[in-house]
């Protein structure tokens, strides 16, 4: 089972380029390429997706354990070629780290370094990342400069290393850019990355960098024995329903896992568009709205009349509805864009939405339920994230189920508001989190 990390030194180092330039030259190698995230991150996942054509997962030890992300690895690498980590901001950041990552998966590390703006003062910088995986329990077996000036630099770089080998690099002057807006790169819904540009990337990596040398790296080590056992698996909770599942360019962000989850458990998952449709898919058990960039297509949402008045008598009717952050917001009387200028929503939830320039909500979210909804009894404890610009305009007549800590277990404001069998809220929860997620998801709505 061949596989790898690719780690930074810092966000913003070229991670994700380097990762998708690894991924698109192995598949022009005739390889199957399995891609994973580290940590929460929804896009970098999608443009995984556009190179690889496989479903990117996302491994984050902090919401769902170190068991649960090892029987992820091992469910969906095993059969693919080879496997291809994105690491999450610098190597060390975070008590769950891509250093963390690597060593629990007991995969090698292709560490990203910027050159741009130094020489022989890489080595040191390599040599201190070295040594400190090494007291991780991490491997960095390789390293790959980006913002490279020329061949020259490329070779005063190189030669400064003295701890690992260099594998090569990216010029500063390569002509690829991933389009990126308020919460980070576009996302591949939007096919911000076209063809050509994919291909061109797959040819400067073999052009600068060594992919046999990566590939020799990424096949001398596997999986610990245990980690290899298990399937993710939900158990069965009758006949299928079906669950209608908003999937466009607006509504994009949604763990691929809880899907998956939700189908092992019994329900059949029928996407739709919320942009483009007249109304939701018929029969449909219930809905779900996961995250994404509502507030980029409000006009073009506050003019599918026939959606909205879909989703509201169908939320009205007493259905289970289950939103999450942009799903929110599509529920809101109204969504205020950066402007300021509203548009009108579903109408569903008691309170607008409003888009801020600040400093965004961000952090990993652990929810008690305070009591039962969609996704499970009263008591029980789920994890997740939230990443968002918007805020709640008078949420005081909205009834809050969800009592919130962070990842260091302080009490935060967010909450989880309930509207008849409607559950929403800003907080993206991972279903691996809690093994019966899925299955409480296909009870409620059997009750229902």
């Amino acid at each position: 089972m061949r596989g790898m990390v690719i780690a930074g030194t810092n966000s913003g180092c070229g991670k994700t380029t380097i990762t998708l330039g690894i991924m698109a030259a192995l598949r022009k190698m005739g390889l199957d390429v399995q891609p994973f995230k580290a940590g929460p991150d929804f896009i970098d996942a999608g443009l995984h997706r556009l190179v690889t054509n496989r479903l990117s997962r996302n491994l984050d030890i902090w919401m769902c354990g170190s068991d649960y992300v090892k029987n992820s690895y091992s469910k969906y690498s095993g059969s693919a070629d080879i496997s291809v980590v994105e690491g999450v901001m610098g190597m060390f950041d975070g008590d769950n780290s891509t250093a963390h990552l690597a060593s629990m998966l007991n995969l090698p590390v292709l560490l990203v370094v910027n050159a741009y703006g130094m020489a022989e003062s890489a080595g040191a910088m390599v040599s201190g990342f070295v040594a400190a995986a090494s007291d991780a329990g991490a491997d960095i077996a390789g390293v790959i400069f980006n913002n490279v000036g020329s061949e020259r630099h490329y070779d005063r770089v190189r030669r400064s290393i003295k701890d690992t080998e260099a594998l090569g690099f990216l010029p500063a002057d390569i002509d690829f850019k991933i389009p990126s807006r308020h919460l980070g790169l576009a996302v591949a819904e939007e096919n911000p990355i076209a063809g050509h540009l994919i291909e061109r990337l797959a040819d400067a990596v073999h052009k600068s960098i060594n992919i046999e040398k990566i590939l020799g790296i990424a096949g001398t080590v596997s999986l610990p024995l245990h980690s290899q056992q298990a399937a993710i698996t939900t158990p069965e909770c009758g006949a299928a329903k079906k669950i209608a599942v908003a999937y466009d360019r607006a509504f994009c962000f949604y763990y691929e896992d809880n899907l998956d989850l939700l189908k092992d458990a019994g329900a059949e998952i029928v996407k739709f568009s919320l942009l483009e449709d007249e109304r939701l898919p018929d029969n449909a058990a219930a809905l779900y709205i996961g995250g994404g960039y509502p507030e980029l297509y409000a006009d073009a949402l506050s003019r599918n009349i026939s959606m909205l008045k879909s989703v509201k008598g169908f939320a009205e009717s007493g259905m289970p509805v289950y939103a999450e952050c942009g799903g929110m917001m599509y529920l809101s009387q109204r969504i205020h864009d950066f402007e300021g200028k509203a548009f009108n929503m579903s109408g569903v939830m008691p309170f607008d939405t409003v888009m801020k320039k600040g400093r965004p909500a961000l952090g990993y979210r652990e929810i008690a339920l305070n009591d039962d909804c969609a996704v499970g009894r009263k008591g029980e404890v789920f994890r997740g994230h939230e990443f968002h610009y918007s805020v709640i305009k008078d949420d005081t007549a909205s009834e809050n189920i969800y009592t919130a800590k962070n990842s260091s277990a302080d009490l935060v404001d967010a909450a989880g508001f309930r509207y008849k069998n409607t559950l929403a809220s800003y907080v993206h929860l991972h279903f691996g989190s809690n093994s019966c997620t899925a299955k409480n998801f296909l009870e409620f709505i059997k009750e229902k």
